[in-house]
């Protein structure tokens, strides 16, 4: 079904309204400006919006943020929340890649200081970093039981055996670490594909990108964070590699045999899912936030392995590099959350799938750092245009359950980015952008490039002009590593 066949009104200039119909139990809402809207009309998102409506104990709205495409079940760029007592948990709402996310680390550099050496440091970050479809081996292989350990531990694991430093744990979502992780929920196989991928970042979309700061928009919130005018920044993407799309795996099995216990009906067996109370809901929740945990260990250790390769790189000190975390946030994932309801708070269970919080100003969940600035949100690009620095507002807990885009949004799939790619010599292409690329395979790098993605300018700038989020920097690539 295409946009032109389903009944949608326009709520704003940002702001579009697909109508309760058929089993919806809520209408649906999409964030995007009339030219990011065109763009969907052959796009089945849409009716995965309306779908995820139709989710037993959903509140409010089916939301989709601008950067809006067709995923698995639910659409990537979804937010829906459930209530705690009577709605579901559905793994499609939180994806196949949990805890897929995003940390932003400043250095004391400036990007003119060092221009001529970024050959050299995007070399030894390629060659310290694992990356590419199966990679492995930046640390050694884990027992198992000290891989239960760090998948209960988070990135507290991570900062125990050498890799960063206590106080990054204090500017990361959740302090990089969910209380609620079981690693005894988790299948044997999830187990054995997360022993030996720990520091890796893998391929598809995840990538290192150095970048620098090109504008600032926001100048007293950006230099709170310590964000000055060509400052060289590093943003890491990856996520919980095999660990946790073994682990989304099995749960979507176990729920759709269950499904029919609860009585649950939907439109899409994508869209596999049981109360959340139940003991199916329950077991998923722990699991995902052991997989959640292996995430956050993961960019740990990245981001340590990446310290490593500027210091070797420029031949320099940690004091002079400077090299600290702003903040590591997730954008697949399922919590829960109290938000205010028609006047009344409630417990609610919101995923987020290609989704970022949003947190305001003085929001106990977000760090101390940051409450008089709102929550830092991580926006990257699509390696050759630019990437952002947002910050949460109280529009967003009031609109979209404390939540924001995540990226750039695809327009093409791999497929087609791949036969579009066909005859571009790539290493030039992205150095015409001004990019020193390094990658393992051409394929990978072809699904990626630059013209598979929206512009995220629009993504950001829809949020930004709807109130949702705020644009404090916008950073330009000159490095990347991928799979």
């Amino acid at each position: 079904m295409t946009s032109e066949e389903i009944k949608i009104t326009r709520v704003d200039d940002y702001l579009w309204e697909i109508p309760r119909q058929g089993g919806m139990r809520v209408p649906g809402r999409i964030y995007a400006t009339e030219k990011l809207f065109a763009a969907l009309k052959d796009d089945n998102c849409l009716r995965q919006v309306m779908n995820v409506a139709y989710l037993p104990g959903i509140v409010g709205y089916s939301l989709a943020m601008p950067d809006i495409h067709w995923g698995y079940g639910f659409p990537i760029g979804g937010v829906a929340a459930m209530d705690f007592d009577e709605g579901v948990i559905s793994p499609g709402g939180v994806g196949y890649d949990i805890n897929c996310g995003v940390r932003l680390v400043k250095t004391s550099l400036a990007f003119k200081d060092v221009r001529e050496k970024i050959p050299q440091i995007v070399e030894a970050l390629f060659s310290l970093i694992p990356s590419g479809v199966g990679a492995e081996g930046a640390i050694p292989k884990l027992s198992k039981e000290n891989e239960k350990r760090l998948l209960r531990d988070g990135a507290r694991w991570a900062v125990e055996h050498g890799y960063g430093r206590a106080e990054d744990l204090e500017y990361m979502e959740e302090g990089g670490r969910l209380e609620s992780a079981d690693p005894e929920l988790l299948s044997d196989r999830a187990l054995e594909r997360g022993l030996k991928q720990v520091g890796t970042l893998g391929s598809g979309n995840h990538f290192l990108e150095i970048g620098k700061v090109e504008e600032i928009y926001l100048p007293e919130i950006a230099n709170s964070l310590g964000i000055f005018s060509d400052q060289l920044v590093v943003l890491i993407h990856t996520g919980s590699r095999g660990l946790g799309y073994q682990t989304c795996e099995d749960f979507l099995k176990v729920m759709n045999q269950a499904m029919a216990e609860y009585d649950i009906q939907l439109p899409d067996r994508q869209l596999a899912c049981t109360p959340i109370n139940s003991p199916e809901g329950q077991d998923y929740l722990g699991a995902m936030a052991a997989a959640a945990n292996y995430a956050w260990v993961n960019r740990q250790v990245i981001m340590s392995l990446a310290e490593k390769a500027f210091l070797k790189a420029l031949n320099t000190n940690p004091a002079e590099l400077g090299f600290s975390l702003i903040y590591d946030v997730c954008h697949n994932i399922a919590k829960i959350e109290d938000h205010v309801v028609d006047g009344q708070k409630r417990r609610l269970c919101v995923h987020r799938k290609g989704a970022t919080r949003a947190f305001p100003p003085g929001h106990a969940q977000i760090p101390e750092a940051y409450q008089k600035t709102g929550q830092p949100i991580l926006i990257p690009g699509d390696m050759g245009r630019y990437s952002y620095l947002l910050v949460g507002t109280e529009a967003a807990m009031e609109k979209t359950f404390g939540s924001t885009c995540h990226g750039a949004g695809r327009v093409m799939s791999r497929t087609q980015s791949k036969k579009q790619s066909l005859g571009i010599n790539i290493d030039q292409e992205m150095a015409r952008r001004g990019v020193v690329a390094r990658y393992r395979g051409r394929g990978t790098m072809a699904e990626e490039m630059p013209h598979a993605y929206k512009d995220v300018a629009d993504v950001v700038e829809t949020m930004d002009l709807a109130g949702i989020s705020r644009k404090v920097a916008r950073f330009r690539p000159v490095g990347v590593i991928k799979g």
